[in-house]
């Protein structure tokens, strides 16, 4: 009988099923409900119980995400089981499509950014909703791309958002040694089916998203405008430039609004011209508020 092994995530509303061996090649699904599983009988399969919501494939693993309506710890033996008995009796995880070619062909170029230390490599599809920062290799659980570029010895820091990844280097390199070094190694990684980022290691997003509509709610309307302004107006310029805002704090007795900057816009030189002169004239505008100051917490 096949053996799967039950693994916890960082997120408590999935669990991992694992192989000893790989289930897929150079391949990841992810099904929302017995219609989109057509292609994995084992997945249909599971959609009969009640408590499952989302369905992932990937390497030498089955991860399930479920509905709060059972406690993992009541269910968990029983999904091994109902799996390892499926395996085991022959039945097909995944469909493999002969006519579908193993590589996916993408684009990948680079982008300069504000700040010299760090470049934008643009992919020609999207990789994530989620966007993350890695300031080293003991972080890169969620991220086998990040984990691998670590090992370049020239990268400092990597944030990955939408469609694209930045890239921050140490000075020992210029970017004419190594960019297409680096380009050429993101495009293979994606082509042949390595992850990005596994959604499944990020947390529970549901519950921040929920804990964040809460806390934003408890904010006083000072700093609810300050969100809401810097998410429609200055958010989407920093994206194009690699990089991402994020509020911190308000302070209303010294008018104070902390930020941290992620991506290109950490430590870039001219992070501190687009502050003051930029985001903090806007809000001083927006806001009318002549004494309203912007500082970045990890400037």
């Amino acid at each position: 009988m096949t053996k799967v092994t039950i693994k916890e995530t960082q997120n408590p509303t999935i669990l991992k099923f694992e192989f000893e061996d790989f289930i897929t090649q150079n391949e990841s699904f992810e099904f929302k409900n017995i219609d989109e599983a057509k292609s994995s009988p084992l997945a249909q399969q599971l959609f009969y119980l009640p408590f499952v919501k989302t369905v992932y494939i990937s390497g030498n693993f089955i991860a399930i995400e479920k509905y709060n309506i059972v406690e993992w710890e009541d269910v968990k033996d029983a999904v091994a089981e109902q799996i390892d008995t499926f395996v085991s009796n022959g039945g097909t995880i995944i469909t493999i499509d002969e006519n579908k070619t193993k590589k996916q062909p993408i684009t990948v170029y680079g982008e300069t950014t504000p700040n010299p230390a760090a470049l934008k490599f643009v992919v020609s599809r999207m990789l994530t909703k989620n966007a993350i920062e890695f300031k080293n290799i003991d972080d890169t659980a969620a991220s086998p791309l990040a984990k691998e570029l670590f090992k370049f010895s020239y990268v400092k820091e990597i944030f990955i958002d939408e469609n694209y990844i930045s890239v921050t280097k140490y000075e020992i390199n210029n970017w004419e040694e190594i960019t297409l070094e680096l380009r050429s190694f993101i495009k293979q990684f994606i082509e042949n089916g390595g992850v990005v980022l596994d959604e499944t290691m990020l947390g529970a997003t549901e519950k921040q998203e929920k804990t964040k509509t809460q806390e934003f709610d408890n904010l006083d309307v000072t700093s609810q405008q300050i969100i809401n302004i810097l998410e429609e107006y200055v958010k989407p310029a920093v994206a194009a430039d690699g990089g991402n805002i994020v509020f911190d704090s308000y302070n209303e007795s010294d008018k104070i609004v902390k930020v941290i900057l992620q991506g290109a816009c950490s430590g870039c030189p001219s992070s501190t011209f687009t502050l003051k002169s930029g985001i903090e004239n806007m809000l001083k505008s927006m806001l009318n508020d002549e004494q309203i100051q912007v500082e970045a917490v990890n400037a």
